[in-house]
């Protein structure tokens, strides 16, 4: 059994950031698809805790986050309902969407680890988690907007999440502390998110197009 690690205030808060920064992803995704507004405070509940829900499903983990507590639900959702009423303001971040999207990847990230790790769960199942938690919320909103999701694309963003949770569960295991550890690896993974957005950092590629075959 490990030792579980201490109530992480810092990682609670940024918790709740997130679930308000993956919200109004959900309504600036939304708006490029006009959505009604029902459907973008829809939209921004299943981005912020698809993922978390989804990790609860596999684990076992019950009752549901959003269940437990339902205030997750208002943030979402009013988060998504006040970009509706400041989009125009928000829209001219040139960075928002990307921004945003990376709090709630590195953050949610942290949270699906935290999760795992009270679950004596083992190394590999708690970097999944982590995984799980930050990338399927974004997945959801890409796909229900109709667009190639993040992870998918070019940039680095499945990575960083792996980088953020190896980073993140070093605090368990040296035992460090809690809140300046979770500091720090939201520093290093916004970082690294938005650096692998900047200069183009890419995994390596697969490409087969049959040519091969048409050779033989």
């Amino acid at each position: 059994m490990w030792n579980l690690p201490p109530t992480d205030s810092v990682l609670h808060f940024l918790s709740l950031v997130a679930v308000a920064a993956q919200g109004m992803t959900a309504a600036l995704a939304a708006g490029r698809r006009s959505m009604d507004w029902l459907g973008v405070c829809f939209l921004g509940c299943i981005t912020a805790l698809g993922g978390g829900t989804l990790r609860d499903l596999f684990l076992g983990h019950y009752p549901l986050a959003w269940v437990q507590n339902p205030v997750y639900l208002a943030l979402a959702g009013g988060a998504a309902f006040l970009t509706i009423l400041f989009a125009r303001l928000v829209h001219r971040l040139k960075l928002a969407f990307i921004v945003l999207d990376a709090i709630g990847l590195v953050v949610f990230t942290m949270t699906g680890c935290d999760i795992a790790w009270q679950m004596d769960a083992t190394l590999p199942i708690v970097i999944v988690s982590g995984m799980v938690t930050g990338c399927a919320g974004g997945v959801l909103r890409d796909v229900l907007c109709n667009d190639v999701p993040l992870l998918f694309r070019s940039e680095l963003y499945a990575s960083v999440s792996v980088v953020a949770g190896l980073f993140y569960e070093t605090a368990f295991g040296l035992q460090l502390n809690a809140e300046l550890w979770t500091i720090l690896t939201f520093a290093l993974g916004i970082s690294f998110r938005l650096l692998a957005v900047r200069y183009k950092w890419e995994m390596p590629k697969f490409v087969f197009t049959g040519d091969e075959e048409k050779r033989d």
